[in-house]
């Protein structure tokens, strides 16, 4: 599991390293105005969808399915599939395009008018991902099965290198329609990237003899989880909504303070990749043994690496953020961003805990009411104090989905959630009291990484996540 998981981590981390690279360029290049937050809002809907496939969705209804099968009947299964997959992802794509005007009215009610032209203009084009990653998210399953996590790893990396290549050579100078046609070629890149290893176990799309069914079959599992995508993304949604309503340069703000967070969170999502393939092999108390292990390791990844972006946030502001976005409130917006990781880096693994077992409704019901609670704080708390506001409504709905997702499945009295969660939010609540309030500097971020390890070190030897 370990193994596979640091692979599978160094391979994503090229992949968001590129992601942050290519916001910071963007950022760089147009500064933190209505320029960005037009592109932005533009690349929400093909970034949702490229996310909840880099996410897991697929696979995590099909990899159970495909591993009941041997080897011929998986390719006549994956073959089956092919195309009506590739039907869905073109709908997508003239639901984008030929809406675009639309969404973007809906994504961002408070852009002007001259940014909501330039961000129809732009959806119209980036509409065209859609296909490149619902293609990657199918040739990922059979090696997924065969536990080859890092090829498959790689297409975050394939699919911002285009885009971070073209704002790094103009600059300034750079067009929203030309970073556009740029993030398009990386989709197409994709699936390019896996067409030879999954041409060798027997993918052919073109093949008339597909298992019939299959997308039946699928779909019967597929069905409440994308409810539960669904819901995610369209906090998601409601987030940049309310965002656009908060003054120019808030989506931005808000986006930077996102791609931060999610460098930490690397390890985590492929440590829920890893163990969905573990657990969907194993039945019972192996099943169960394997969810201990990766809750531990997840409280071991997730709190050291809270505690550092709480204690540190002023600081990495200042360092990794061009000049052009100091003086705004991300450093306290990123802190706040950081307390939910706690939490929420549990969520995955329960829920897969479930999907493992063929339960995908659970998940979802538990979702749901966990996106109720933050939805509702969304539309009222940050009119109140402002963008922090955005992030207290995601901590509300982390911790009612967690509680929920244990409660249903009984696991409050086996996982030891209570001790550890409390042991992070006092150690998160020190750092924002002592570390976060010194001057921006070297010191900071020094004590920041010296504390973070410390508790890395405590953490694994007090949970000890590799003991079966």
């Amino acid at each position: 599991m370990f193994n596979s998981t640091l692979w599978l981590t160094l391979a994503t981390l090229a992949g968001l390293a590129a992601g942050f690279a290519r916001e910071w360029l963007l950022v760089a290049a147009w500064g933190a105005g209505s320029r960005s937050d037009a592109f932005l809002v533009a690349l929400f809907l093909p970034e949702a969808l490229r996310m909840t496939m880099a996410g897991g969705l697929l696979a995590a209804a099909a990899l159970p399915l495909y591993n009941l099968r041997n080897n011929l009947a998986q390719q006549r299964w994956l073959n089956g599939l092919s195309p009506w997959l590739l039907l869905c992802a073109l709908l997508l794509t003239g639901l984008f395009a030929l809406g675009a005007p639309l969404w973007v009215q809906l994504i961002g009610p408070g852009l002007g008018e001259v940014a909501r032209s330039q961000a129809a203009d732009n959806l119209f084009l980036l509409a065209a991902c859609a296909p490149g990653f619902v293609l990657h998210a199918l040739l990922s399953i059979p090696l997924q099965a065969r536990e080859r996590f890092v090829l498959a790893g790689l297409g975050s990396l394939v699919f911002n290198l285009p885009a971070v290549i073209y704002l790094g050579l103009l600059g300034a100078d750079s067009q929203p329609q030309h970073v556009a046609l740029a993030c398009l070629f990386g989709s197409l890149l994709m699936p390019l990237s896996l067409l030879i290893p999954v041409w060798r176990l027997g993918w052919r799309p073109y093949s008339r003899n597909g298992e019939a069914g299959a997308g039946r079959e699928l779909l019967s599992k597929l069905g409440p989880l994308f409810g539960s995508n669904l819901a995610s993304q369209g906090l998601a949604l409601l987030e940049r909504m309310v965002a656009s309503m908060l003054g120019e340069g808030a989506v931005t703000w808000i986006n930077l303070a996102r791609k931060l967070i999610n460098l930490p969170l690397i390890a985590l999502m492929n440590l829920n990749q890893v163990l969905l393939g573990m657990m969907s092999a194993r039945q019972g108390a192996a099943r169960l043994g394997l969810l201990k292990q990766g809750l531990a390791a997840a409280t071991i990844l997730s709190v050291p690496a809270s505690l550092g972006l709480v204690g540190t946030s002023p600081t990495l502001v200042a360092l990794l953020l061009p000049g052009k976005v100091e003086g705004g409130p991300l450093p306290l917006l990123l802190a706040w961003f950081a307390v939910p990781l706690v939490f929420g880096a549990w969520n995955a693994l329960l829920a897969r805990y479930a999907y493992a077992a063929g339960d995908t409704r659970l998940p979802l019901r538990c979702e749901l009411w966990g996106s109720l609670c933050t939805a509702l704080l969304l539309i009222s708390v940050p009119f109140a104090i402002g963008v922090v506001g955005v992030a207290l409504a995601a901590l509300a709905g982390v911790l009612v989905t967690g509680l929920l997702l244990m409660q249903r499945q009984g696991l409050l009295a086996d996982v030891g959630w209570a001790r550890q969660w409390l042991l992070g939010l006092l150690l998160l609540g020190l750092m924002a009291a002592v570390l976060y309030p010194l001057e921006p500097g070297w010191l900071q971020l020094g004590l920041g990484t010296f504390v973070s390890s410390l508790v890395l070190v405590a953490l694994a030897v007090w949970l000890k996540p590799w003991r079966a």
